[in-house]
């Protein structure tokens, strides 16, 4: 997964292609929240700025801006609040349209390619997670195997072998079962906040908490492709020329933060978040395209109820406003 996504030249996300846009007819692929309107991202920067004043920090660290969208809305939005924006993106294609978007705000604007050993400010993640490399793992007759990926000298084809590795959570019943672990994800969790010095993170992703996503019924697992806005479970055709995801195990996000000394500030649906920080009264001033795209942010069967967010903290807790309403920090 690693080498389809991030491989130089040839990984989807290191090449060329366009991969975010709202339609088909663009050549893109998906569309993520901030390019469905600015809605979004004027709702979470009532967040952000609460979260810059209650720690006292004036720097915003975006992973993964994508097109740049977000970071353009809450460059906008936050004003002479944030100092300096900078930007963790792995891809360099995607960092140079990032650049050219963002040209108004070269005075702020700064892109790394990793972590300082020590950073302060107020970091966001929207639909980074999800991209991160899974471990496939494989129960048949009772056994758990990892699956892994050979070259059978025409084809990629599925191979599974012994190992030690489980689940963190037990899964009841005899079945097989298809399921990932999220060693990448929590590995990155446990760096970023060993290195957070002060400040806090939000991270906006589709998933579940531990015992929804490892529930007996869900035995096919939850990886996904996503090509001219169309999905399809087979990740081992057109490798690289199309996005790869996992849903995220939030409860294994909350545990490796505290495992490193990170409080959980809450986690809740997107919907629910994004209706605390104000998008409703924000849709009844907006125009007829923005109040449709704004309505999929927080419909149930849409966005709202499948995203999730969940906001981390290194300094003492406060009643953060986006989970005033509906905190389901005690379902992790």
């Amino acid at each position: 997964m690693a080498m389809a996504l991030y491989a130089p030249r040839l990984g989807y996300y290191a090449n060329n292609s366009r991969k975010f846009g709202p339609m088909p007819s663009s050549g893109s692929d998906f569309v993520t929240a901030p390019e469905m309107t600015p809605l979004f991202a004027r709702a979470l920067a009532v967040q952000l700025r609460e979260a810059l004043d209650a720690t006292g920090t004036d720097e915003i660290w975006e992973f993964g801006a994508g097109s740049g969208a977000l970071a353009e809305q809450l460059l906008f939005e936050l004003g002479d609040r944030v100092r300096r924006y900078t930007i963790v993106e792995v891809s360099m294609a995607l960092q140079a349209r990032q650049g050219d978007r963002l040209a108004a705000f070269a005075d702020k604007v700064h892109w790394a390619a990793e972590l300082p050993d020590v950073l302060s400010g107020v970091i966001v993640g929207n639909e980074v997670l999800d991209a991160m490399p899974v471990k496939l793992l494989v129960r048949n007759g009772g056994e758990w195997k990892e699956r892994g990926v050979v070259w059978d000298g025409a084809a990629f084809a599925w191979r599974d072998e012994a190992t030690g590795l489980r689940p963190p959570f037990e899964i009841e019943g005899p079945h097989d079962y298809l399921t990932e672990i999220h060693v990448q994800a929590e590995a990155f969790i446990r760096t970023l906040a060993d290195r957070l010095d002060r400040g806090a993170a939000f991270f906006i992703d589709y998933g579940f908490p531990e015992r929804e996503y490892y529930h007996p019924q869900r035995h096919m697992g939850t990886v996904m492709c996503h090509r001219g806005h169309m999905a399809d479970p087979d990740p081992l055709a057109d490798v690289g020329q199309k996005d790869i995801t996992a849903h995220v195990n939030f409860t294994g996000i909350a545990l490796a933060a505290q495992d490193v000394g990170l409080g959980v500030l809450g986690f809740t649906t997107q919907a629910r978040f994004l209706l605390n920080c104000g998008i409703a009264k924000m849709l009844v001033d907006a125009d007829l395209p923005d109040r449709a795209a704004g309505h999929r942010l927080i419909a149930e069967h849409e966005m709202g109820e499948l995203f999730k967010v969940i906001a981390l903290n290194r300094d003492d807790w406060w009643d953060a406003c986006g989970f005033r309403e509906g905190d389901r920090t005690e379902r992790l």
